[in-house]
């Protein structure tokens, strides 16, 4: 290995391993790369416990550019992350998102749909009357409407997307050493050296930060503060002895999701912010299915009154706290220091377009083809969040 890298990427989840291909392919980029990774089997990140969707439907334009890049790269995946002429396989089902919403919510859903459609997402605005003729099971009693993805939306198998990511970059020269980042050294506004626990000191010209739900730890050890907390987010698989044919991921007006797997489902629900506290642990909760998730799937789909829990995992969000947007770009006060983290549960999808967008800022010092400008660090510094209106 060697003493000194161009590019440090600390975190090698999905996001840092986009980040490593970019910038490894990037032609006026011929500098070195090391990605340092704690775990590289995964079993603990969160790019493998993610629920693994992709969706346009967001309020934001950057939010629904990034989705939009994400989508045409999946699509073309085999033409990016073949390696030896092997295409990877992601396993992207494309079947929409469904946001439904009562009354009361239906303006937003209406301003929304305004957005998205003006930046090219497909997207249908359903009322109820055409929600029941396009799904049958759905119970349409208490909806004012609904907004169904009709392209480039939908979910994908996380874990290897990841390994397509990491496969391709070590392929284009990158290297990945399994050890954990305890120091960093910061001189006149810049960070000199990566101090590994394992490895040692470590030169660089430039860092970043793709440490996920530990990244607020990282920006500790460079004296700096992010609104980053690890929380965590639990997942439940059910069966149905019904069939329910043609379902997309649907999220209703509660905030409560599902989507089929396999030939089942999975469900969740975002708890209320005065229950969802800083967490490390992968300790299951089986309440939230019990008191929240169950009944209101019995209600929203009549035959989910009879299922069966089958079982569940967690992972965890790195959740940020001014607004759940990415935060992206250098700081303000150490130029080299580059932030890729607070996805808040986005990373996933956002990771192809985050990946080119920090490898034009490491290389050019500037965005060249999506300006994400908006998601800098400085909004954390003056306390002026984005609002995001399709947090899920």
């Amino acid at each position: 290995m060697l003493q000194s890298y161009d590019a440090v990427i600390i975190g090698g989840g999905v996001v840092g391993s986009a980040v490593a291909y970019f910038l490894a392919g990037q032609t006026d980029f011929q500098g070195s790369i090391l990605v340092v990774e704690r775990d590289p089997t995964y079993g603990e990140a969160a790019t493998g416990r993610s629920a693994g969707g992709i969706r346009q439907q967001f309020s934001t334009p950057e939010n629904i550019r990034m989705s939009s890049f994400g989508a045409a790269f999946l699509k073309s995946i085999g033409d990016h992350l073949a390696v030896d002429g092997e295409a990877p396989e992601v396993s992207f089902v494309e079947a929409g998102y469904l946001f439904l919403a009562t009354e009361a919510g239906l303006p937003v859903l209406t301003g929304n749909h305004a957005v998205q459609t003006s930046l090219g997402a497909q997207v249908a605005l359903l009322s109820p009357a055409e929600l029941r003729q396009h799904f049958p099971w759905l119970n349409v009693e208490d909806l004012a409407g609904g907004s169904l993805g009709l392209a480039d939306e939908g979910w994908l198998d996380p874990y290897a997307l990841l390994q397509a990511f990491r496969r391709k970059a070590r392929s284009l020269g990158v290297d990945y050493v399994k050890d954990e980042v305890v120091g960093l050294d910061r001189e006149d506004g810049r960070i000199t050296g990566v101090r590994l626990g394992e490895a040692g000191r470590i030169g660089c010209a430039a860092v970043v930060n793709a440490a996920g739900f530990r990244a607020a730890d990282v920006a500790r050890l460079a004296g700096l503060e992010l609104p980053v907390r690890p929380r965590k987010r639990f997942v439940y698989v059910f069966d149905c002895r019904t069939e329910i044919s043609g379902a997309p991921l649907l999220i209703d007006p509660s905030g409560v999701y599902f989507r089929p797997e396999g030939a089942g489902f999975i469900c969740g629900v975002s708890p209320p912010e005065t229950a969802d506290a800083d967490c490390l642990d992968f300790e299951i909760d089986y309440a939230p299915f019990e008191e929240i998730i169950w009944p209101t799937l019995a209600h929203r789909v009549p035959a989910f009154e009879a299922i069966k829990l089958v079982r569940a995992w967690a992972g965890h969000y790195d959740y940020n706290m001014l607004d759940q947007n990415a935060i992206l770009g250098p700081h303000p006060e150490v130029g080299n220091f580059f932030f890729a983290n607070g996805f808040s549960g986005h990373g996933l999808q956002q990771s192809p377009a985050v990946g080119r967008a920090i490898s034009e800022l490491i290389v050019y010092g500037a965005y060249r083809t999506l300006d994400l400008r908006r998601f800098a660090y400085d909004r954390i510094l003056t306390g002026e969040p984005i609002r995001e209106l399709n947090v899920v």
